[in-house]
């Protein structure tokens, strides 16, 4: 399908950006969808056709399918916090029903739906595909809201025959981070010295252009219907600060603390959030989930798709690489 025209929607944010990217070094003419709003630091230098438009608006969606042969669907209100929660439930809802009506309208022969692994259960660990979260178990509005997409998109495709393949990233990192992501703001504020303790928790980090690649890869190689964790290594908390401090040269954080005694201080920074309308950088729902080890395994799609990604150490030292070269270390 190489030479084809691949719509990408998000591509002005951090995973979006590596996404058209990929798509492009693999020889598709790409076509991005951004906001009016939306930066546009990350298209600078990106070989694209620009359609600017709200995911809202389903009649601007549906002329910037037209033509397309798939369409990849990175955009999300990606908000661990708001003054209203639900509105990241609705947006997301609506935003990838559009999205997907759309495609399926216009005749896409393949389309891409970037879930995250927000949408998946802890229950084994590492957890993997076969055990997807239910919408009331979901911790927090994001995490409720991409369990709604995708359940959305499975819903299409067993009723419409909707032609889609979902991918769920586990915690990228890398560069491009603009906003920056929340796990960007953890390698920030942790390369500024401003998180001199941990909690016991864990995540899976994977490089962004490699869960762009891996976009590519389900578009080209994945069954219809399936989903594909795009992963990389699991890291304790400890040992992410622990290297980003070695890395900008600080001392390594070595207070561990309870997450209980923390949950006053997120009730008081979300507190002062509903007043300034910034995000707070410790919420309740964050303690939540630091209560699991979120550890995944990308087996499924290395062996179905071919998927491979980099230790997780190159991703995090390009991260603090393109964070210092944008001024956000200082």
């Amino acid at each position: 399908m190489n030479g084809e025209t691949i719509l990408v929607t998000g591509a002005a944010g951090f995973v979006g950006a590596s996404v058209a990217r990929a798509f492009g070094a693999a020889g598709y003419r790409v076509r991005v969808l951004v906001r009016a709003s939306s930066p546009r630091d990350n298209l600078l230098g990106l070989d694209a056709e620009i359609v600017t438009a709200d995911l809202m608006d389903p009649g601007a969606v549906a002329a910037a399918c037209g033509g397309a042969a798939g369409v990849v669907h990175v955009a999300a209100d990606y908000r661990l916090w708001a003054r209203d929660p639900e509105e990241i439930v609705r947006n997301n809802r609506t935003q990838t029903e559009n999205v997907m009506r759309s495609a399926l309208a216009a005749g896409v022969q393949r389309i891409v739906h970037t879930s995250s692994v927000a949408t998946l259960g802890l229950d084994r660990l590492p957890a993997d595909e076969t055990d997807p979260l239910t919408h009331d178990l979901a911790i927090g509005a994001y995490k409720r809201s991409k369990v709604v997409a995708e359940r959305l998109v499975e819903a299409m495709i067993a009723a419409d025959g909707l032609p889609a393949v979902i991918v769920n990233p586990s915690t990228p990192i890398g560069p491009r981070d603009v906003r920056p992501t929340p796990t960007g703001r953890i390698i920030v504020e942790a390369a500024t010295g401003k998180i001199p303790a941990f909690v016991d928790t864990g995540l899976n980090l994977v490089h962004v252009d490699d869960v762009a690649r891996g976009h590519v890869l389900a578009f080209e190689r994945g069954r219809i219907g399936e989903r594909y964790i795009l992963g990389g290594q699991d890291v304790s908390l400890r040992t992410m600060l622990g290297d980003i401090a070695r890395l900008v040269g600080r001392k390594p954080p070595t207070i561990s603390l309870p997450r209980g005694p923390l949950f006053p201080l997120a009730w008081a920074a979300e507190a002062v959030a509903q007043i300034t309308g910034r995000e707070p950088f410790l919420t309740a729902d964050a303690l939540r989930m630091a209560g699991h080890h979120m550890y995944f395994t990308s087996a499924k799609a290395e062996a179905e798709l071919g998927y491979t990604a980099r230790p997780y150490g190159v991703a995090l030292a390009d991260a603090l690489a393109w964070f210092g070269a944008a001024g956000m270390l200082r």
